[in-house]
């Protein structure tokens, strides 16, 4: 797979300009209104006046983040010195999350019937790790095609059956983000047609077009804690105010 490829697009150059640490922030911070949105000013809408358009706002604010973040699973799956490093650093912050998740949704410690999107980012670099693995093995293009897709139809099922958030639909979009990796007009398009009832998520996928190639600078830790961290406090405000 040509990584370059995607930045030789005259057409799209003008509009990349954006580096990975800018848009994993920007999506952060769409994941942080969305979460505060639906944890500290739902609870007060009473149907009209200035909270609901508020919340309205953060709500199409809030869409930006999902695509962003099984896009650079698919980025990472690519440019990462160490998949299985990788995908074992996105199950363990899977666990570290889960009890901190559990809190910020349902106000207990352990609630088995839905599960935070860590784990289902290390789902989704699973399936096309595995769907990659058999490229060359499999010589005939048609049915490499097949079989991806079969395997992109198991563990979408998984993702139903493990309750994790965002489902299938993640798995369908890492899977076409991987397909389309040299084309991100196509993957972007296609990705958000996959998910069309998130009307709003097209910010998300419009974003990943701003994507430079460049890595920027990023602080690792950062990164993977500030979605338990945040969640974890948000939880703990919506237990003390009963919310």
């Amino acid at each position: 797979m040509d990584t370059n490829k995607r930045f030789e697009n005259e057409k799209l150059k003008k509009f990349q300009v954006l580096n990975g640490a800018q848009l994993k922030y920007i999506a952060f911070l769409s994941m942080l209104i969305d979460h505060v949105n639906n944890s500290l000013i739902t609870p007060f809408l009473d149907g009209k006046g200035f909270l609901l358009h508020l919340s309205n706002l953060f709500s199409i604010l809030g869409r930006i983040a999902f695509p962003l973040f099984i896009f650079f699973v698919v980025e990472g799956f690519f440019k990462t010195r160490n998949r299985k490093k990788y995908f074992l650093t996105l199950l363990i912050f899977g666990f570290i999350t889960e009890i901190p998740f559990d809190i910020f949704t349902s106000k207990t410690i352990y609630q088995p019937n839905w599960n935070n999107i860590m784990f289902t980012l290390a789902l989704c670099l699973l399936t096309i790790w595995i769907i990659d693995s058999i490229k060359d093995k499999i010589k005939n293009k048609v049915l490499w095609y097949i079989v991806s897709i079969i395997i992109v139809a198991v563990f979408g099922f998984i993702a139903m059956e493990l309750s994790l958030d965002y489902d299938y639909h993640a798995i369908v979009i890492a899977y076409i983000y991987y397909i389309f990796y040299d084309k991100p007009l196509l993957g972007a398009g296609l990705g958000y047609l996959s998910v069309l009832k998130e009307l709003y998520s097209f910010l998300g996928f419009g974003m990943t077009l701003t994507y430079n190639g460049e890595r920027g600078k990023q602080y690792k830790w950062l990164n993977y804690l500030f979605y338990p961290v945040h969640m974890l406090i948000l939880g703990l405000i919506r237990i003390y105010f009963n919310l």
